[in-house]
């Protein structure tokens, strides 16, 4: 297991050099001021960790419910990660459509891609930070 510290560490750093790489790249790739879409992913990232807390609690709610707490296997964390993710895409579009003043299909489309920037993003960031941060290995008992 990781340290809180540690933990926390991950978790700012993957929120800087994403906001930062968001700004910049997206910037570039929309056309966009730096500022505006950096904005936009900061907003973006307020409103991933506000689902966060939301989703996990109401699908722990419905868990404890419907399911009394059992063992959460493949199918449940597939739903549970395919139903994130559509809140959270539904939500961004509206954020999109409303900062950028686009149309929803534009939006719909800049949801879409930066959905698929942070997959990327966060695969290659976690890979990279266990490479540097190496993730604390069990002592062997004699």
């Amino acid at each position: 297991m990781r340290s809180l510290a540690d933990r926390i560490r991950h978790t700012i750093l993957f929120e800087v050099i994403a906001i930062t790489l968001f700004a910049l790249v997206g910037g570039w790739i929309f056309g966009l001021p730096v500022e505006v879409t950096g904005a936009l992913g900061l907003m973006f990232s307020a409103l991933a960790m506000a689902w966060n807390l939301l989703f996990n609690w109401l699908f722990d709610l419905w868990d404890r419910k419907y399911r009394g707490m059992a063992k959460r296997g493949f199918a449940v964390r597939a739903v549970h990660a395919c139903l994130f993710e559509l809140g959270l895409l539904i939500a961004g579009l509206f954020l999109i459509a409303w900062w950028l003043e686009v149309g929803y299909l534009e939006a719909f489309l800049i949801d879409i891609s930066s959905s698929a920037f942070f997959l990327v993003y966060a695969f290659v960031y976690n890979w990279a930070y266990d490479q540097v941060f190496p993730p604390p290995r069990p002592a062997e008992s004699d």
